[in-house]
């Protein structure tokens, strides 16, 4: 790590990690710094709560990754699976779409293991015998205060993926395999 010193009005210096400033600019303006990309979130089986940046810009920040990719966890068995970013991203952009970022994202279900799945299969409707979530490329959700339905539309315009609505348990299913619906 290497540390650039400033002295500032009063005599006393200040530090600044300079390794983690951008390179490719001199301005100190926030403009010129790259987009957060944050997400929250609050997983229904687990109780846990996440707040975490998982992109700057266009670069993709591992340790975000690895914190959802934790979290996300198949929350029947604890085993972590390393996740698409591009669910992410595409979680991102369903917040701002339904005009409602950084909202906190009830998860209902992340990855799967297939053991996991085939319990569902066995005891609930509506689980893919190859679902996406056994390859982390898929996640159930709501949003407080948007309707389920809404929702739905707001994922369907984005054409990122399969978007699944099951309004009579009030979720829907997003994933980032081919566009489809049901």
């Amino acid at each position: 790590m290497r540390f650039l010193y400033v002295p500032s009005l009063c005599l006393s210096l200040l530090a600044f990690n300079i390794d983690s400033m951008p390179l490719s600019s001199t301005s100190s303006s926030a403009a010129s710094l790259p987009r957060e990309h944050r997400l929250r979130m609050y997983h229904t089986h687990t109780n846990e709560h996440l707040e975490v940046v998982f992109r700057r810009g266009d670069t993709y920040v591992s340790d975000g990754l690895n914190q959802l990719n934790r979290f996300l966890r198949d929350s029947r068995t604890g085993a972590v699976h390393t996740y698409d970013p591009r669910i992410f991203d595409l979680l991102y952009d369903l917040e701002s779409a339904v005009g409602s970022p950084n909202a906190e994202l009830q998860i209902i279900c992340g990855y799967r293991t297939p053991q996991s799945n085939a319990f569902l299969r066995a005891t609930t409707g509506g689980v893919a015998k190859n679902s996406r979530h056994m390859s982390a490329k898929a996640i159930d959700i709501r949003l407080p205060g948007i309707g389920t339905a809404a929702l739905r539309d707001a994922a369907l315009a984005l054409k990122r993926g399969g978007v699944g609505y099951y309004a009579a348990s009030n979720f829907i299913h997003v994933d980032v395999g081919p566009v489809r619906r049901w």
